[in-house]
C-alpha cells in the first residue's frame, strides 16, 4: 500500500474568495475532514513579500497612497509555485490544499488544480468580518474602513471576483454547508481511490 501511495497522483485543491469570505475557515474544516490522509496546507498569505517590496497604489477616488496587499505583485508567486510543485512531486502528500485571494486568478496555479473552489460571501458581510478581525489585531475602525473603501474593494472587483468563473463549485460563505464539505471530501477520496486503482 505504501508503494502505491507514492505512485498515486496527489489531489490539489484550490480555494479562493474575497477578503474575509470564509476561505481559510473552509480550508481548515476540509483538512480536518480528510483525517487519515496526508494533507499539505498552503496559505497564499504566507507568501507575502517583505513590506518594502510590495507595491504602493493610489486610491482611484481619494488619491491616497496605500501599500497594496491585494495586488498579485505583493505575493511571491514564483516561490509559491515552486513549493506547490515540490509538494506534489515528492510523493509525501495525498492532498494539497491551497487557499488565498488569487488562487484561481494566477493561471499557472489554476491549471495545476484538480478541484477549484470559490467561497462566495456578500460584500457587506465581508467588511463586517474584516473589521472585527483586523480590530482584533489592533487596527482602528478608520484604518480598516479607509483601505477597504479606497482600495481593497477595487482589487476584489479587478482580480478576485472574476476568478470565480474558474471555479468548479461556488460555496456559500455566509452559511457554510455541511453537505458541501461532505461532497468535496467524497470527491477527493474518490479521486484518490481511482488513482490507486490505476496504479495496479
Amino acid at each position: 500500500m505504501e508503494g502505491k501511495d507514492k505512485m498515486a497522483k496527489t489531489v490539489i485543491v484550490g480555494i479562493a474568495g474575497g477578503s474575509a469570505s470564509g476561505k481559510s475557515t473552509f480550508a481548515e474544516e476540509l483538512r480536518e475532514a480528510l483525517e487519515g490522509l496526508r494533507v499539505c496546507m498552503l496559505h497564499m498569505d504566507a507568501y507575502f513579500k517583505a513590506p518594502e517590496e510590495r507595491p504602493v497604489a493610489e486610491a482611484p477616488v481619494t488619491g491616497k497612497s496605500y501599500r497594496d496587499d491585494n495586488h498579485p505583485d505583493t505575493v511571491a508567486l514564483e516561490r509559491l509555485k515552486g513549493d506547490l510543485a515540490q509538494a506534489a512531486r515528492c510523493g509525501k502528500y495525498q492532498v494539497i490544499i491551497l487557499e488565498g485571494l488569487l488562487t484561481l486568478w494566477e493561471r499557472d496555479i489554476c491549471e495545476r488544480l484538480d478541484l477549484r473552489l470559490y467561497v462566495e460571501c456578500r460584500p457587506d458581510e465581508r467588511i463586517v468580518r474584516r473589521l472585527r478581525r483586523n480590530m482584533g489585531w489592533g487596527l482602528s475602525f478608520d484604518e480598516i474602513a479607509d483601505v477597504y473603501l479606497d482600495l481593497v474593494r477595487y482589487r476584489h472587483d479587478e482580480y478576485v471576483e472574476p476568478s470565480k468563473w474558474q471555479a468548479d463549485f461556488i460555496l456559500n460563505g455566509s452559511r457554510p454547508s455541511k453537505r458541501a464539505l461532505e461532497a468535496v471530501v467524497l470527491y477527493i477520496r474518490t479521486q484518490l481511490k481511482l488513482s490507486l486503482a490505476a496504479c495496479d
